[in-house]
């Protein structure tokens, strides 16, 4: 046995855990939801060969190989065809508890989406007074 064959089939077999529909999932549809599962997948491969003597003229040898993965659900990603705002349709349902900073940089995130939300409403109310004063300027100099 060649040193290239342990070492082929234990690859073999860790690739066929890397394919991406292991780390994607089939999609689950319900409702107008569909609901996309999420994985990690971490692999760990070794290989060896030794060669030695037992009695003058005889030798031995050995090879080996291993190798493990792990697939770990992680999140699932929810995309709601019924929602009426563009910001519900699509949404990331993490499994695990959020990191510490992970978490201030979703609420800091958020709190910079509702500031943005509030500007661009100033802004449009805005540019509606200023459409309604043309509007009654030109009114008042129309002959």
């Amino acid at each position: 046995m060649s040193m290239e064959d342990p070492i082929k089939t234990t690859l073999d077999g860790l690739l066929n855990v890397l394919k991406i529909e292991n780390v994607i999932g089939e999609p689950i549809e319900s409702d107008g939801k569909i609901l996309i599962p999420i994985t990690r997948v971490r692999l760990g491969f070794g290989a060896g060969m030794g060669q030695g003597e037992i009695t003058e003229g005889n030798e031995s040898q050995g090879t080996g190989a291993a190798g493990g993965a792990t697939v770990e659900p992680i999140a699932f990603v929810l995309v709601n065809k019924n929602a009426e705002e563009e910001s519900e349709q699509i949404k990331v349902l993490n499994l695990n508890p959020p990191d510490p900073l992970n978490k201030a940089i979703s609420e800091v995130s958020g709190i910079a989406l509702e500031l943005l939300k509030e500007y661009r409403d100033r802004q449009k109310k805005q540019e509606e007074e200023n459409k309604r004063m043309r509007k009654e300027a030109e009114n008042l100099y129309t002959p």
